[in-house]
């Protein structure tokens, strides 16, 4: 058998376009022949993150119904109302994304079904996944409880392990010259290119192809 081509997949659990992206990407990760790595960037979290004001509410409602026509992936009213409406709480992809690492640490093989579980729990659902109780919510639905209580109680191996992502992942942005997320990054090394956003919303036969022509 072939190995597996190595893919890295930029991405930040606020993006919309992330979650646009993720129908495609759910097919592409369950396929046998790559072997595909979550690369967290942070892009909304720390100095990235912001307050949920009705400027950018209403700026991201724009942007998530372009995703949403682009990609077919709904964006409800209850999170219109509930998250984009809920003026107590940042705009942070920080706790989604420790959330995320503490699901790498423990049980890895389950990353991407937690990402997507937090991208519905708050596009579908309209409960806000900058909210530890939230998170810790969908993790236990997911027979995670082990991973809920490392995040209730975040050890310095954790911590640790959240900021070397964030600061690899910021380092390959740079490297490749990655404007933004969503991105995959196929290879290894110095052998590494970048592949842009735009092939997440096309054909997955296309996208594939040209991945191992890679």
């Amino acid at each position: 058998m072939s190995a597996r081509i190595p893919i890295t997949y930029l991405f930040d659990p606020l993006c919309g376009w992330c979650y646009g992206a993720s129908t495609l990407l759910e097919q592409f990760v369950a396929r046998p022949d790559f072997a595909v790595e979550l690369a967290p960037t942070g892009l909304f979290a720390g100095e990235g993150a912001r307050p949920m004001d009705d400027g950018f509410a209403a700026y991201a409602w724009t942007n998530d119904q372009r995703i949403s026509r682009l990609s077919g992936q709904p964006f409800s009213e209850a999170y219109r109302r509930d998250v984009l409406g809920n003026r107590t709480r940042l705009f942070d992809s920080g706790p989604a994304t420790l959330a995320l690492t503490a699901v790498a640490l423990t049980a890895p093989d389950r990353e991407f079904a937690a990402l997507k579980a937090f991208q519905l729990v708050r596009y579908v659902e309209g409960r806000d996944s900058t909210d530890m109780s939230v998170l810790s919510d969908v993790l236990c639905a997911m027979n995670l409880p082990e991973v809920a209580a490392r995040l209730a109680s975040p050890d310095t191996v954790l911590i640790a392990a959240y900021r070397a992502r964030l600061e690899a992942a910021r380092a390959e942005m740079r490297r490749l010259g990655a404007n933004g997320v969503p991105a995959l990054i196929v290879g290894t090394g110095n052998d590494r290119r970048l592949v842009q956003a735009s092939a997440l919303f096309g054909s997955l036969d296309v996208l594939i192809d040209g991945l191992k022509a890679a």
